[in-house]
């Protein structure tokens, strides 16, 4: 009974050390997106978007702050609407304001800026909060 209780606070111990669960990470927090599109300077250069992929996987994984995240790339678009000239989006949601502002200062982050920005030449990004 007393290494169950244990193992229970130190689950809920590293949790709040460490961030989100791996179940929190699946559900889509509306407080707060962040949604950064990335044209990379050789998007058809596979080298440059394993290196890319690599580390942004890397940093999500060790995100402290991000609770969700999608990365996608453009599809092929139909309408006319529809702006395809990216080569990467990421959306991640976060619980607050606050936890967005930690993210853009965690080492993981900077690592990931360091690591990839000689191979984008533009970023854009679009922050929302929910209503």
């Amino acid at each position: 009974m007393k290494k169950t209780i244990l193992t229970f606070l130190f689950l809920i111990a590293t949790t709040t050390i460490f961030g989100q669960t791996e179940t929190q990470m699946k559900n889509f927090d509306s407080n707060f997106t962040h949604v950064v599109y990335f044209w990379l300077k050789n998007p058809e250069n596979t080298t440059d978007r394993s290196k890319f992929e690599t580390s942004l996987q890397k940093f999500l994984d060790n995100s402290l702050y991000a609770k969700t995240n999608f990365i996608g790339t453009p599809p092929k678009a139909s309408r006319e609407v529809v702006d395809g000239s990216f080569t990467y989006s990421l959306i991640v949601t976060f619980e607050s304001d606050e936890a967005q502002d930690k993210y853009q200062k965690e080492a993981a982050h900077l690592l990931f800026i360091e690591e990839c920005k000689d191979l984008w030449t533009k970023v854009i990004v679009y922050d929302s909060k929910g209503i």
